[in-house]
């Protein structure tokens, strides 16, 4: 087991993921996660998480739906910034020490998805309220 959790991705909301994505693709050369590619057919795409490969097929960026998404105004803070990252660990009991030690450094779980036989996790509000993801992964 690693000492600490290692990044796996960046996460971020679009109210059009697709048209994300593929800027996000075109602009820094990455490839779409078997089974993210594009459908033939624009119109019947109803993705609504995508994630972003580097040419090594690393996770870089992960793009999910967020229809109602209000755009950041920045450097304003009428509407902050948004996104949020997801961090991985190789199993359930590396997830529970590292959901405890980031409640002991000031954060909070904000949800426990833990019993989730396929994809284990917890969201966890940072001691300023942003939130993460902590995943077996």
């Amino acid at each position: 087991m690693s000492a600490y959790p290692e990044l796996l991705h960046t996460a971020l909301d679009a109210r059009d993921p697709r048209a994300l994505a593929e800027f996000y693709r075109e602009l820094l050369a990455l490839r779409y996660r078997p089974g993210d590619e594009p459908p033939a057919a624009p119109a019947a795409d109803e993705a609504d998480w995508l994630v972003l490969l580097d040419q090594s097929g690393l996770r870089v960026l992960a793009v999910q739906a967020k229809p109602d998404l209000r755009p950041s105004t920045w450097p304003s803070e009428e509407v902050p910034m948004q996104l949020h990252m997801d961090f991985r660990v190789p199993d359930v009991d590396a997830l529970e020490t590292h959901r405890a030690r980031a409640e002991q450094l000031g954060a909070r779980v904000l949800m426990d998805r833990s019993d989730d036989p396929g994809e284990p996790l917890y969201v966890i509000g940072d001691p300023e309220g942003h939130p993460f993801c902590l995943l077996v992964g």
